[in-house]
């Protein structure tokens, strides 16, 4: 049976190794250097910067690819308080046909994994958490939901009010999103150019502008709605 690495690699080095079907999943490749290497058939989902294969950066085409195939990406960095709201209107408007088409799945596919991905439910927490992380407790002054799922590996004392041993139903989790979303719509019905540059502190993270911390929890949106579209789509059938 193929071994499960966790933990800290930094540093290590494969030589002569045979990866043929290897999972990676909530991996730090910073730095990584791969030469000599056979890559077909492989697949990469996953933030990335300065990605070179063969000498070229390949991000600029991936972001223009992107771009075309989902053009609300064009709308996720706005710097004004009317693109805020527009941003936000769109991810709304996007969610919509994805709670449709969880709303008619049995709960019991709304706590099932697809290809060890988070579930629609978790997918759910974990939105509620980032939203809590980068808005809720820095911008707002507010706590964290204990509904909130954080990424895998964090440790249990980094987010406190989570309930890491919750297990809510689907009425549960989406109640909790609802009430973020509103939170939301609420604070950019009235923000300013200065509330937007204001800058707050963010757990592991500095202190960035509020508007930066916005992009990121716009970023959180849209990449998690592709997600759960997907994997709905296949538990549907």
């Amino acid at each position: 049976m193929p071994e499960a690495f966790e933990g800290d690699l930094a540093g290590a080095q494969f030589r002569n190794a045979n990866l043929e079907g290897a999972r990676f999943r909530g991996v730090n490749l910073t730095g990584v250097k791969v030469s000599d290497a056979m890559c077909v058939n492989v697949e990469i989902d996953a933030m990335v910067f300065n990605f070179k294969v063969n000498g070229v950066d390949v991000i600029p085409y991936v972001k223009e690819q992107l771009d075309k195939r989902y053009p609300i990406r064009t709308l996720l960095k706005p710097t004004d308080p009317e693109g805020m709201r527009v941003a936000w209107k769109a991810l709304e408007d996007l969610w919509v046909p994805t709670m449709e088409l969880a709303g008619s799945m049995p709960e019991t596919k709304l706590h099932e994994s697809v290809d060890e991905e988070w579930s629609f439910v978790e997918t759910l927490r974990h939105l509620v958490m980032a939203q809590d992380k980068w808005f809720t407790v820095p911008v707002l002054g507010g706590k964290m939901h204990p509904l909130g799922l954080p990424n895998d590996g964090t440790p249990r004392d980094a987010f406190p009010g989570i309930d890491w041993d919750a297990k809510p139903t689907f009425a549960e989790a989406l109640a909790a999103r609802n009430e973020r979303l509103a939170m939301m719509r609420d604070y950019l019905a009235t923000v300013t150019p200065d509330d937007l540059s204001k800058k707050v502190g963010v757990q592991f993270a500095g202190t960035p502008p509020v508007r930066a911390c916005l992009h990121v929890v716009f970023d959180e949106e849209w990449a998690h709605n592709r997600y759960a579209t997907r994997d709905l789509e296949i538990l549907s059938r």
